[in-house]
């Protein structure tokens, strides 16, 4: 399918006066584009979990949207320090959030795990002291 649109974010590292920014930006130009409202659901929450993430844990990074007719990609790149066990990672409430991110409210373990099940598909790159690189599609 060729490409409808083609988005780029900067997220920076614990900014979260603008946390949320991006994945609002997407939800909103979804709606205008008339995607389905629960796609559009689906990848507002993805996304967002997936911006949080970097915010709280990387050294901040890049968010890339690719929109075709049949699926929306998210690519979220960071240089942050790479996630140690993956499959630890996505159990649901495990966290290596700091106590000061978890009294914001946030840091509560459910963002790779949403991140899941939210999208059709889930890949996540990470190299220790590097970075990681989590890449979502959910289908039209």
């Amino acid at each position: 399918m060729s490409e409808v649109l083609r988005l780029q974010y900067h997220i920076s590292n614990s900014d979260f006066t603008r946390a949320g920014e991006a994945s609002s930006d997407v939800k909103r130009k979804l709606k205008q584009m008339g995607v389905d409202p629960k796609v559009v659901r689906r990848v507002a929450i993805a996304m967002y979990e997936g911006e949080i993430n970097m915010v709280i844990h990387a050294e901040g990074g890049q968010i890339e949207v690719i929109i075709n007719k049949s699926e929306i990609k998210m690519i979220l790149s960071d240089n942050g320090p790479g996630i140690p066990d993956i499959d630890k990672a996505m159990e649901e409430g495990y966290s290596t959030a700091p106590d000061n991110i978890r009294t914001l409210g946030f840091g509560a373990g459910m963002g790779l795990p949403n991140m899941k099940k939210y999208s059709d598909s889930l890949k996540i790159d990470t190299k220790i002291g590097v970075g990681t690189k989590v890449t979502m599609v959910v289908k039209m």
